[in-house]
């Protein structure tokens, strides 16, 4: 069928060739073009964000953020499942000494399922660094560093599953969907390279809420997170290198960009430019993303600091050391992910070899962003879904709990060897200087320059942003 279109006249031979012209324009204006920020400037209450704007409009300040950042980046190292806070950070002297006794406080009216009574840490707790502050024998390497890290012991949330759980620490909703922190912080504040995406996220769960953890929502699409799925020793992505030829390439985005100069609007315009970007990005990743991937490029005894040696470590050491490489090249927010903390059984055991797998990684990592002068601009941070239960479910097991458990954080801009808020005697509830998940992310916001109340989407009619109408900046973390 030689004709495009009826009665037009025009031959696909013909409309193909007048719109394959534009792409050396629209790759040259890519990446010419300077970082541009979506952040919503709006009049602010806080007299500290009134001070800074003169800053920005100086040009002190990023363009992007809405006062002067503490960090640039953020790497978010997720322990998915929910690790028990009280075998891990949290130590609680009263379940040894009550152990096997009925809870002595109202249990939650609402449970995941019913537990019996209290079930003491079958790991011993010591006290580390100068701080002297108590880590359980599940984590000695971590444990090493702990004058570098900020605990939060007084986090809560508001859904006892993992579904509402994940989606609540990684959209600020359980029941709506909405974009994910990765994104808000893509959009608020683009990307430092061009040629990677601003947010990755490696191996992360397709249950549990799926790609909603990762997603953009009503963002636009470019901002979603990029998945990266790294398994056993394999840190590398097959399908970087094109399937197609060039010119088969070329003319996708020549033919998106046609689309566009048509004359599309609304919707339909954006859902093209965002393709659009999409498309180029991927075309320019072929060009950097490779590279990237390439962890035998470093030295032995850097694999050797991450655990990279074939054993229990090797797969997650993988993962964390890709992450410092990616944040390394510049991509805003990194994710990974790591499974399975859901111990309703075998506590003992599959702690025990879960954080066998994790502990020396996350110790490398932050050994070496500190060596590699990363760690003075880039946010660590540790954590799960929710806790679990002081009280045993069957003889060796612990249930969900959302409504205490425990964070660290280490980078600059928050104090070192630091700990804020705590829960009560046995770790079920928060109880003093409580934080909400809404708190959280806007003090992560706030670290990157970016005021929670102020960055905002318009859709369907009214103004959303990650907090919804809550949080506040945990200002007691900061220096």
């Amino acid at each position: 069928m030689e004709h495009f279109s009826m009665n037009t006249g025009t031959s696909r031979r013909s409309w193909l060739g007048a719109i394959s012209q534009g792409l050396g324009g629209l790759a040259l204006g890519q990446l010419l073009a300077q970082d541009r920020s979506n952040v919503a400037y709006g009049y602010s209450q806080d007299p500290e964000i009134k001070l800074a704007e003169q800053a920005r409009v100086d040009g002190v300040i990023p363009e992007g953020c809405h006062f002067e950042p503490r960090v640039k980046r953020v790497i978010f190292v997720f322990m998915h499942g929910g690790p028990s806070h009280v075998d891990t950070f949290d130590y609680k002297p009263e379940l040894i000494r009550l152990h096997g006794q009925p809870l002595p406080i109202p249990k939650p009216r609402i449970q995941f399922a019913q537990t019996g009574n209290l079930l003491k840490s079958p790991w011993e707790f010591k006290q580390y660094g100068q701080t002297g502050t108590w880590v359980s024998d599940l984590f000695p390497n971590v444990a090493k560093h702990v004058d570098r890290l900020t605990f939060i012991k007084s986090l809560h949330g508001s859904n006892e599953a993992h579904g509402g759980a994940l989606l609540k620490i990684h959209t600020g909703s359980d029941t709506f969907v909405r974009p994910s922190l990765g994104a808000w912080v893509s959009y608020g504040l683009g990307t430092q390279n061009m040629n990677l995406p601003s947010f990755i996220t490696i191996n992360p769960t397709l249950g549990h809420g799926g790609v909603r953890n990762f997603g953009s929502a009503f963002l636009p699409p470019n901002h979603q997170g990029t998945r990266i799925a790294v398994s056993g020793k394999e840190a590398k992505i097959e399908n970087l290198v094109p399937k197609h030829s060039d010119p088969l390439q070329r003319l996708q985005l020549d033919y998106l960009r046609d689309m566009e100069r048509m004359g599309s609007n609304g919707a339909l315009a954006a859902a093209i430019e965002a393709k659009e970007k999409t498309y180029e990005l991927a075309y320019r990743m072929q060009s950097e993303a490779l590279g990237r991937f390439q962890i035998e490029q470093e030295t032995e005894e850097t694999l050797k600091l991450y655990g990279i040696d074939g054993g229990p470590t090797d797969g997650f050491g993988r993962q964390c050391l890709l992450a410092r490489r990616l944040s390394e090249a510049g991509v805003r927010y990194v994710q990974v992910s790591h499974a399975y903390w859901d111990q309703h059984a075998e506590l003992k055991e599959k702690h025990a070899e879960l954080a066998g797998q994790v502990d020396r990684p996350i110790a490398g990592l932050i050994e070496d962003l500190q060596r590699r002068g990363l760690f003075e601009e880039t946010l660590l941070i540790w954590g799960g879904e929710f806790g679990r239960t002081p009280t045993a479910q069957g003889d060796n097991g612990r249930d969900h709990n959302p409504h205490a458990f425990t964070w660290w954080m280490c980078g600059p801009g928050i104090k070192p060897g630091f700990s804020w808020g705590a829960s009560d005697d046995f770790g079920f509830y928060a109880e003093r200087d409580k934080v909400h998940v809404h708190d959280l992310h806007a003090t992560l916001l706030h670290l990157l320059g970016i005021d929670h109340e102020r960055l905002t989407f318009r859709y369907g009619g009214r103004d959303f942003r990650l907090t919804d109408v809550h949080g506040r900046v945990v200002k007691e973390l900061l220096v």
